[in-house]
């Protein structure tokens, strides 16, 4: 297994040739993941306050009324792997909730942000072991080798990442985490729902402009980590509704005509030019269904609130 140093060598790596090949394209974007750095993680969870922010607090109150149901699905002793497992708030609910929970395993790209939240963990749950994993969840990477065996292993994605995905993206994540949780294995996934488009623009451009610094926190990363001289102020965050792909887009814009260099080469925006940052789709539940199902999965339970804002879904390998 590659030790923390090769780890680290290896996702710069990555975050170098995902932004020249991004920033190369005739429609420039760059790959959501990299948004969470350890600065980008803490004004995500910054978000998760905004009152325009309603997924975060419609999930809690989806887990804190069904946790013991989910618990249920996971049962007794299991293993639970958290994809993108961030702060980890959320997570206190269904650990809580569980009977006699055998391992945490909690997989995110931050690694220092990552650390921190699984101390938390294991200062809540002192009796429950921990054992965080470093990785970009969307691509393939090794679990620990010591899982336990007895009890289930169940994959956790809460929040709406799924929705940050493309269908082949989507496909390829659920079909990973389906052969983690191997023969028997179950999931919790959670779903940002389609609704009216004021309320998904407010979510993504709330008014203290919270997502606009998480947004334009990448060029700076970008500058730190791989030497380049993008002027951030020459650019601003937007937020718009894409009905083709019934998906919120999130982009960066030139207010002008703006040049600017990295790792040797040269790029030019004209004012208006945007750069593609995110894309966060809104599901029905049968159109989630489906996108689960062609990934081995089947649709077991939806918990949602009365609104229908938001839904958890729970799955079971096929």
């Amino acid at each position: 297994m590659l030790d923390k140093t090769d780890t680290e060598a290896l996702q710069r790596e990555a975050f170098r040739r995902d932004v020249l090949d991004g920033l190369s394209r005739p429609t420039k974007t760059l790959p959501a993941r990299w948004l969470y750095d350890d600065r980008g993680s803490e004004l995500f969870e910054e978000i998760t306050k905004a009152p325009e922010y309603y997924p975060t607090r419609t999930e809690t109150a989806i887990l804190e009324a069904n946790a013991g149901r989910i618990a249920d699905l996971f049962g007794p002793e299991a293993v639970i792997l958290e994809y993108g497992a961030g702060a980890g708030i959320k997570t206190e609910i269904v650990l809580a909730a569980l009977d006699r929970p055998g391992l945490y395993v909690p997989i995110d790209i931050s690694g220092d942000f990552l650390k921190a939240s699984a101390e938390r963990i294991r200062a809540r749950f002192p009796e429950l072991a921990v054992e965080p994993v470093t990785a970009d969840f969307t691509a393939d990477f090794d679990l620990p080798g010591d899982l336990p065996e007895t009890g289930r292993r169940g994959g956790f994605f809460p929040g709406s990442t799924i929705g940050n995905l493309d269908e082949r993206e989507a496909t390829a994540f659920l079909k990973r985490m389906r052969r983690h949780v191997g023969r028997g294995g179950v999931a919790v996934i959670g779903c940002d729902l389609k609704k009216d488009v004021a309320t998904l623009v407010a979510a993504y451009d709330d008014a203290a402009g919270v997502t606009a610094a998480f947004n334009l926190n990448i060029l700076t990363r970008i500058n730190r980590e791989l030497g380049a001289d993008i002027p951030v102020e020459s650019f601003a965050h937007e937020a718009r509704w894409n009905p083709a792909t019934s998906a919120i887009e999130m982009h960066l814009v030139a207010r002008h005509p703006v040049r600017f260099s990295i790792d040797g080469r040269t790029f030019a925006m004209a004012e208006g030019e945007t750069i593609h940052t995110e894309n966060s789709r809104k599901y029905d539940v049968e159109g989630l269904a489906l996108l689960v199902e062609a990934a081995g999965w089947r649709m077991d339970a939806v918990w949602s609130d009365e609104r229908g804002l938001f839904a958890l879904v729970g799955l079971v390998a096929s």
